[in-house]
């Protein structure tokens, strides 16, 4: 059961998240914000159906909180139509890690929030309650496998690596996580 609730991510709607990443880059040092272009789910239901909008992510750090922009190609429903039309930008939502998805799932669901979408994508499950009588927008449940848990350290180990040289945005194919480095020589000792 998940104990620690803490938010981890907050995220923003936005029109373009190549704009939104150089703005709160320039703005508040936040980034590099890592480009996550025409995302793809292996399952995904939009309040109880099959619907699936087409959006990219940008995801970078500002301090221990992970950014997320996200930007819908489409008029397709979406958890993102639910609050903002074309053209109109704000902040969605907010995400914590869980360890036992179900179970999480369960106890919004018993809190009476509706589940408004839920995903699988990347080997990882993610929903997200329709909270906008709590805090103003949408609530995300993210679970914590160990390799995303490495991405995200990674993500965050580059913000903190962050300089003047550092380009606001890194695409996706872009990302370089570890290079094995030869061993040395063996001697006859």
């Amino acid at each position: 059961m998940t104990k620690d609730r803490s938010l981890f991510q907050q995220a923003w709607f936005v029109s373009s998240i190549d704009a939104a990443a150089k703005r709160w880059a320039e703005a508040f040092g936040a980034g590099p914000f890592f480009m996550v272009r025409h995302h793809r789910t292996e399952e995904f239901s939009y309040r109880g159906a099959a619907t699936e909008a087409a959006v990219s992510y940008a995801f970078g750090y500002l301090g221990d909180t992970m950014i997320q922009f996200i930007e819908q190609h489409d008029d397709a429903p979406s958890i993102y139509r639910d609050m903002y039309g074309p053209g109109e930008e704000g902040f969605h939502h907010v995400a914590y890690l869980v360890s036992d998805f179900a179970a999480e799932r369960e106890r919004w669901i018993a809190l009476g929030y509706p589940l408004a979408c839920e995903l699988y994508a990347d080997g990882v499950n993610a929903a997200y309650f329709d909270t906008r009588p709590l805090n103003g927008g949408f609530t995300e449940i993210h679970g914590d496998p160990m390799h995303i848990m490495g991405l995200f350290g990674l993500w965050h180990r580059a913000h903190l690596a962050r300089d003047a040289s550092t380009p606001a945005t890194i695409e996706q194919g872009a990302i370089t996580d570890y290079a094995r480095a030869p061993l040395l020589p063996l001697t006859d000792a």
